[in-house]
């Protein structure tokens, strides 16, 4: 599989969350309704929410391609593990290697920007058998699970940085 060419894996900078609050909304549709819940994280989270995130501190990265965001990620480190969440890609692009250059390209971020991250955590709803398929692909291991509510359970998963010591949890 290779990447559409020009697609550019960059910082989002404060103008870009508009754009990416839009993304993230459709791209999550889908998971919203195959669990029957409209109140999702991703769906729920405002713009201002958005716009704090990407000011403070944490990474969030943008894929680009002919002008149009059409892929974002998020990593915040904490306690020597990163957290990644709202991995998101325009829906009319899936499957064309976005979401794993987003992935290595944060992985690789996090990894020189913080030396004390021992590995990598995120989670996806149980029934999602894509996501898990793509994160277990990408090197993450399943950790536990946390039932939320009847119609979801959160599946965590982990994947340690190779040639660093690990924090509780991770490897």
């Amino acid at each position: 599989m290779s990447l559409p060419p020009g697609l550019a894996i960059e910082d989002a900078v404060p103008e870009d969350a508009g754009e990416v609050w839009t993304l993230q909304r459709a791209a999550f549709v889908d998971e919203a309704q195959a669990y029957g819940d409209p109140f999702i994280l991703p769906l729920t989270e405002s713009l201002d929410q958005v716009r704090r995130f990407g000011e403070s501190g944490g990474v969030l990265l943008k894929a680009v391609l002919e002008g149009r965001i059409v892929g974002a990620v998020r990593g915040r480190a904490a306690e020597g593990v990163a957290l990644v969440s709202k991995l998101c890609v325009a829906p009319d692009l899936r499957r064309r290697g976005i979401a794993r250059a987003l992935m290595t390209a944060l992985e690789d971020r996090v990894t020189a920007a913080f030396p004390a991250v021992t590995g990598f955590a995120i989670a996806t709803g149980h029934d999602s058998a894509a996501n898990l398929r793509f994160y277990r692909g990408l090197g993450y291991h399943e950790t536990h699970r946390e039932r939320l509510a009847d119609h979801l359970t959160i599946v965590h998963l982990r994947k340690p940085v190779p040639g660093r010591a690990a924090a509780s949890g991770i490897g």
